[in-house]
């Protein structure tokens, strides 16, 4: 499953939910701030994300004219719970799960969990799906899996750090994927397509009012 393919899948889910069509709506300027534009998309890309990951993912929103706008770690520090809700989905790219989470304050991680289970829809994608999870102190995450939380890829524990996997969906051929560090992501939500071992690789379902789309795999370099 491409970028595109989950990215492009994450938004006809959101348009089955009675969410106003963005495909349609223009490119919103990445250096806006948020709630000054009327983006639909918050793209995380605070510490500890990776940068190719964000510019990846900003390259296929605006090839399919998705409006968004950047959020680093400072400006999600200090949205009002009212403006994360006022956006469609939150995007949590790859990267270091751990720098990505104590870059937040303990109060963001808890209102992202808040505006998630009120509605905001979540993608999150290595990193992004690790910090889905629910770990204990000191790591900080957003706990929208109720209590869950996520081990390792099990090429992990061979050694593997980096590997091109051939992932398998229920729909359609298996693809090979980049995979870095992810997750698999057991004991949450419906799988949709699976590791070479058969494990989660992709992972949906509803966290309070939220619909949240998991991934460990399609994760960039730094």
């Amino acid at each position: 499953m491409s970028m595109s393919s989950l990215l492009m899948g994450c938004s006809n889910s959101l348009n089955g939910h009675h969410v106003t069509d963005i495909q349609q709506l223009a490119v919103a300027s990445d250096s806006a701030l948020p709630g000054m534009n009327a983006a639909s998309i918050l793209l995380f890309s605070g510490t500890g994300t990776s940068p190719n990951d964000v510019a990846a993912i900003e390259a296929i929103l605006k090839q399919n004219h998705l409006v968004y706008v950047r959020v680093n770690s400072e400006h999600l520090d200090a949205m009002h719970p009212s403006q994360m809700q006022a956006y469609r989905l939150l995007i949590v790219p790859g990267g270091n799960f751990v720098d990505m989470g104590n870059s937040l304050t303990a109060d963001t991680t808890a209102k992202v969990h808040d505006a998630v289970t009120s509605g905001l829809n979540y993608l999150g994608i290595c990193a992004g799906a690790f910090l889905a999870g629910s770990y204990p102190a000191p790591y900080k995450s957003f706990d929208l899996t109720a209590g869950v939380k996520f081990g390792f890829y099990s090429a992990e524990m061979n050694g593997v750090r980096k590997a091109s996997l051939r992932i398998t969906t229920a729909e359609g051929p298996a693809l090979d994927q980049y995979w870095e560090d992810g997750p698999e992501l057991s004991g949450w939500g419906d799988a949709v397509a699976a590791y070479p071992d058969g494990k989660p690789a992709v992972a949906e379902g509803f966290a309070g009012n939220g619909w949240v789309i998991l991934t460990g795999d399609s994760c960039g370099s730094a």
